[in-house]
């Protein structure tokens, strides 16, 4: 079991993987702007006080806040960093650079824009693996099956391509990986071919406790196959950007349908991590190696682009939301609805913070050796 990494070291990391993630993000938003003629008073990285910054020959302050946990880009026309539209009246110059005056498609396509950045930095940097290292790939092949697994229970046998399991098509044993592992508990039907005969069969899916390398354990659904054959492929020069959305593509659903299950109640609340444990991973995969970290990078950055785009008030998905509303209506929310969804939406967020710091605490054990030491 390899030790965790020291503090300073977690933290060092975990800077050096959200910093850029969220200055590009922003950075979206920002060249989205200027196509559009949107003029920018605030680039800021962190909240707060400032730190440090400048200001440019268009008069945008380039700015680091002291509480480095996002940023924001403050338009011509935005009251504040939230991008309410500020009720004071306008220059004829402002006017025309006002984000809140631009066509409603142009505002969705501003805000999208720092999401799609996020999403794009992952297939990029998926890119890059696949054609230095190849991508990993085994066809959806029963090799073989763990004694007293579901698996062996069900039937399965050495040879059964297995096409779907539930809802999920399986063009390769990774798919299968990654529908199981969410799915601990669940009975799912498992469609398969034998012999040119297609089969279906239902598969309780196991529940098993993994530990990484640091000693942390996780509840993962096993249905316990192992693949026929696994190789590392490098795809033709031409595929690798769609090989790398499709494989982007794929993480987003799993990152979909784990919060779907613990909406749902499938899966207990107490896997919501938050930035602790976002911290804790960074310092651990930069433990690891170069690769491991710029990989755990990828999943920030589609993790931070994912959650952008769910539709909460104050995140970009609710300011999308709020633009389709307006497309639909050919008015926009009225300012008092907006506020009122904002409030709700800046209490469900620091309700969400608080609860996934509460989680992560625990996860570190604190909860744990303070009931001992009150016992």
């Amino acid at each position: 079991m390899l030790s965790q990494p020291p503090v300073w070291f977690i933290l060092v990391a975990f800077l050096c993987a959200l910093g850029p993630l969220v200055f590009l993000h922003e950075l979206g938003h920002y060249w989205a702007g200027r196509l559009f003629g949107v003029g920018a008073e605030h680039f800021s990285i962190g909240f707060g006080p400032e730190l440090f910054g400048w200001t440019d020959k268009r008069g945008t302050r380039w700015k680091v806040g002291l509480l480095p946990l996002g940023g924001y880009v403050r338009f011509t026309g935005d009251a504040d960093a939230t991008s309410r539209p500020d009720s004071a009246p306008l220059s004829e110059t402002d006017r025309a650079r006002s984000f809140h005056l631009k066509p409603v498609w142009q505002r969705f396509l501003i805000v999208l824009a720092g999401p799609a950045a996020n999403f794009a930095i992952a297939i990029l940097i998926f890119s890059a693996f696949f054609v230095t290292l190849g991508m990993p790939h085994s066809p959806p092949v029963v090799g073989r099956t763990l004694p007293n697994s579901t698996a062996f229970k069900i039937g399965l046998q050495p040879g059964d391509r297995i096409l779907s399991i539930g809802d999920r098509t399986t063009d390769s044993f990774e798919d299968i990986r990654r529908t199981v592992a969410l799915r601990a508990g669940q009975t799912l039907d498992i469609r398969f071919v034998r012999n040119g005969s297609e089969q279906v069969l239902p598969a309780p899916i196991a529940s098993f406790e993994m530990k990484d390398e640091f000693g942390q354990t996780a509840r993962i659904g096993l249905l316990g196959i192992v693949p026929a054959d696994r190789e590392w492929v490098r795809p033709p020069l031409l595929s690798v950007i769609p090989q790398a959305t499709r494989f982007t593509f794929e993480i987003t659903r799993s990152m979909a349908d784990g919060l779907g299950q613990i909406i749902g109640g499938q899966r207990s609340v107490k896997e919501l991590g938050g930035t602790l444990k976002m911290a804790q991973m960074a310092g651990q995969q930069a433990s690891l190696g170069f690769f491991e970290f710029i990989q755990l990078v990828a999943l920030f950055s589609i993790n931070l682009g994912f959650i952008n785009l769910l539709p909460v008030p104050m995140l970009d998905g609710g300011h999308l939301f709020f633009y389709l509303v307006e497309a639909v209506r050919r008015k926009p929310v009225s300012e008092r609805a907006q506020e009122w969804a904002f409030r709700g939406g800046l209490a469900l967020i620091l309700a969400l913070v608080m609860f996934t710091t509460f989680n992560d605490l625990g996860s570190f054990g604190l909860w744990a050796r303070l009931g001992g030491l009150m016992g």
